[in-house]
């Protein structure tokens, strides 16, 4: 199903939703834009929205050690109290966000930290590939789009599939604890060492 600007921009009004989030849940519910609304709120993406402005100056950093030593990472997640930095569910939520990045191996945290050289790059090699099929200028954008979209989700942390569980991403993981826990949850940086591999 097609859907279009104007509605995802509407459901994000309504909701503080990220616009990828608001757009499948758009396409989910079929266009309706109260089912839409009731989609991101069992995600708890559109409780996150609400409380994203909010300071998290607490948190914890998190370690992970994989493959016999071989790889290794560190990250660190934001919280807005020291209790619930403390609790188990925040632990495990920090563990496994650390082990997806030793598994899935990010290059930024989000789309925003993409540096508009490499984000250019990307599209001049996209664009390359779809112009040498012979296609007309409007639809080598669309396809281009689409594949910075792929971009985004192969290599932005947030946007990447959970491995744990590929039917949410990152991002949205994380935005079903802040429902949980009752405030702004974050990732604020992270670092992934691998023996033998320059930084």
């Amino acid at each position: 199903m097609e859907i279009n600007a104007a509605l995802v921009k509407q459901l994000r009004d309504r909701t503080g939703a990220p616009l990828m989030n608001c757009r499948d849940a758009l396409v989910e519910g079929g266009g309706d834009l109260a089912q839409a609304e009731v989609i991101l709120r069992k995600k708890g993406i559109a409780a996150a929205a609400k409380k994203a402005g909010r300071a998290a100056n607490e948190g914890a950093v998190g370690a992970y050690i994989h493959a016999g030593g071989k790889i290794g990472v560190l990250v660190e997640i934001a919280c807005e109290t020291d209790f619930v930095a403390r609790t188990e569910d925040f632990q495990t939520l920090l563990h496994d966000v650390a082990m997806h990045i030793a598994a899935a191996n990010p290059r930024f945290l989000s789309r925003e930290q993409v540096t508009p050289e490499v984000l250019e790059k990307e599209k001049e090699i996209y664009r390359a590939q779809v112009q040498s099929l012979g296609k007309p200028a409007a639809v080598v954008e669309k396809i281009v789009e689409g594949k910075l979209a792929k971009f985004y989700e192969e290599f932005c942390l947030l946007d990447q599939r959970f491995i744990k569980d590929d039917k949410v991403s990152v991002g949205e993981l994380v935005a079903s604890h802040v429902s949980k826990f009752g405030e702004n949850v974050a990732i604020r940086r992270f670092a992934r060492y691998k023996v033998g591999e320059e930084s």
